[in-house]
Formats: C-alpha cells, structure tokens, sequence
C-alpha cells in the first residue's frame, strides 16, 4: 500500500531548525549548547527544547547529556550546514533577482530553506555563479558542507584614525539593516573612526569619505569589518 510510506530518513522543518540554531550556537560553545541557550534561540520553553533534543538523539543527528549541554554529530552537522546553504543562496538570489532588500528577505529564505531536491540547490549555486556571501555578508557553505567564518574583528574593535571595510552583519534583523542603509554604512563601505567617546564607546566615523556620523557601541559592535 504506496500510501502508507513514510520516508523516515527526512527531518520536520522544526527539526531542521533546532540543528541550524545549535550549529549557530556551537560556535560559541564548541563543548556543549545549553537547553536554555536553545530555548532562547528558539523562542520556546525549555521543556519543548528537552523534548526535540530526545528526538534528535534517536536519529543520531546530536549528543546529549544532561548538565553538559548538546553537540552535533557529524550527520547533524551536515544537516545544518546544507539548511544554511540553501538560506543563503535563497537570499542572493531574492536579493539579486527579484529585487528584495537585504532586510526583507530573511523571512522568506526560512520557508524556501527546507526545500529538499538537492539537484534544485546545485543549480541554483550554479545560477548565481557559486556566490561566497549572502546579502547580510555571512559565509555561504560550499557543496560540500565546507564554511569559512568571518573572523571575529568589529567595527568596535577600531581605534582612532583606523580604516576598514564592512563585510557583515552580526544582527540581520529588518530594523538594524534598515538603519544602516538609512546611513549607507552597507557592505562595502569603507570606514574611518574620527573619534570614541569615553563616556558611552560611541564614535564618531566617515563612512566612505562622507562627513563625520556618530554610531552607538551597539552598532558597532555588530559589524564584522576587514582591514
């Protein structure tokens, strides 16, 4: 009866969630993400966490021991990478070919994601000339699960009269992006500290030979720079 099978192999969008959120979270925690990390992540309970955990652990994609946090296995890891593959890829190519804004595709990269033909992800790859970045500057993995993360150097991370380059963000939401764009401080753009201020680590930069404009720390410090 062909209407009765179940292909068991294949994860639940939620679960291909978890794996992407505990992929982010490891490398931060390389011994073990925390339930509660998780949790926040998520945007869950921790009890709902416990529960998804036990059934990642059966199909072997994570290890878990309580009070010492979850790891991917190598199976999981792959799984992970391949969902934020296809996130990004979808990215560049809302972004390039249909015209979104790099604030508003997010949220339409999370569905398209889970899209399971693989023979569809090499050809979109292969569409947008094998891109390294989605719009946002993150790493894209390459086909063979292969990912090179930004180094972690911020625009905080200047001192005065020091110059680099934008090359990510670390906050994607629409509301951070757009206030960016509002100041043309875009990937690519290059940037000059004039000033920081004791008081609060704001500074004071020209973005791209501009005048000088005043930043927060907290944009500051969620923007990857090369210098």
């Amino acid at each position: 009866m062909y209407f009765c099978y179940v292909k068991t192999d294949r994860n639940s969008f939620t679960e291909e969630n978890y794996l992407k959120a505990i992929h982010k979270l490891s490398r931060r925690n390389p011994k073990g993400v925390s339930t509660n990390a998780i949790a926040g992540a998520m945007q869950t309970k921790a009890s709902s966490v416990t529960d998804m955990v036990k059934k990642l652990a059966v199909k072997l994609l994570i290890n878990y021991k309580k009070y010492q946090g979850v790891t991917l296995t190598e199976k999981g890891r792959k799984t992970a990478v391949s969902v934020v593959r296809k996130h990004r890829l979808w990215e560049v190519f809302l972004v390039d070919n249909l015209g979104f804004k790099w604030d508003s595709v997010h949220e339409i990269a999370e569905q398209l994601e889970h899209v399971q033909s693989e023979e569809l992800v090499i050809r979109l790859d292969q569409y947008l000339g094998f891109p390294q970045y989605d719009p946002h500057g993150d790493p894209i993995p390459d086909s063979d699960g292969n990912i090179t993360h930004h180094k972690d150097t911020c625009l905080s991370d200047l001192k005065v009269n020091q110059v680099a380059v934008v090359v990510g963000v670390k906050d994607s939401s629409s509301s951070f992006l757009q206030h960016l764009e509002k100041m043309k401080l875009v990937l690519g753009a290059s940037v000059k500290v004039e000033e920081i201020v004791d008081f609060d680590n704001s500074m004071s930069i020209c973005i791209s030979d501009g005048l000088p404009v005043s930043i927060s720390e907290a944009v500051a410090k969620n923007l990857y720079i090369k210098r």
